[in-house]
């Protein structure tokens, strides 16, 4: 179980992680309060990867005037499925190998383990496909991830995506110990 604090917006993420070297299972919930430009929400979550490959996340919104639900399922064939609200779209979203929920710290750690950047040092751009919250809104962003440094207990590993940098610093099993201005986990 990891729990990050986020100062702003005042959030906290919990999420229960299962990790193996080839998969990874996280099940979570994000409560955000309520701030001049978004309004309080939660959303719990639940995601599964094979590989360095998203499988599934389910993601559920919860505000004080609505409820949505979204699912995001690759096929083997690299196809995504999206269903929404009972509409039901298929995308290739470029490729992506890998989904992002807008402002959880959980989701870095799934292409930084699956390119092994906390063990080797390299970088890669890669196509997300990105979830905002609380609104669900699903798209394409491309992604930086590039290694900085790393020593025996942990990486520092630079982030690019929407126009902007940050740092992310992970433990030895490459999940994130501090995301630079998002949350740092207690």
């Amino acid at each position: 179980m990891l729990t990050w604090q986020c100062d702003s917006p005042a959030r906290l993420e919990s999420v229960r992680l299962l990790v193996s070297d080839s998969r990874l299972r996280a099940s979570g919930r994000i409560i955000a309060a309520a701030d001049e430009s978004s309004e309080a929400f939660s959303a719990s979550f639940e995601a599964s990867v094979e590989g360095a490959t998203a499988g599934r996340l389910l993601l559920r919104t919860t505000t004080a005037e609505d409820e949505r639900q979204i699912s995001l399922s690759r096929t083997e064939d690299g196809v995504w499925l999206v269903d929404r609200d009972g509409v039901s779209r298929r995308d290739e979203f470029d490729g992506s190998v890998t989904v992002a929920v807008a402002g959880a710290v959980t989701f870095h750690t799934l292409p930084i383990r699956g390119l092994g950047l906390h063990r080797v040092a390299g970088e890669a751009e890669i196509p997300v496909v990105f979830v905002g919250l609380p609104d669900l809104a699903v798209s394409l962003v491309r992604a930086t991830y590039r290694t900085v440094s790393i020593t025996e207990d942990r990486a520092v590993i630079e982030f690019t995506g929407a126009g902007t940098t940050s740092t992310l610093v992970v433990d030895a099993d490459g999940i994130v110990l501090d995301h630079e201005g998002v949350g740092r986990r207690v």
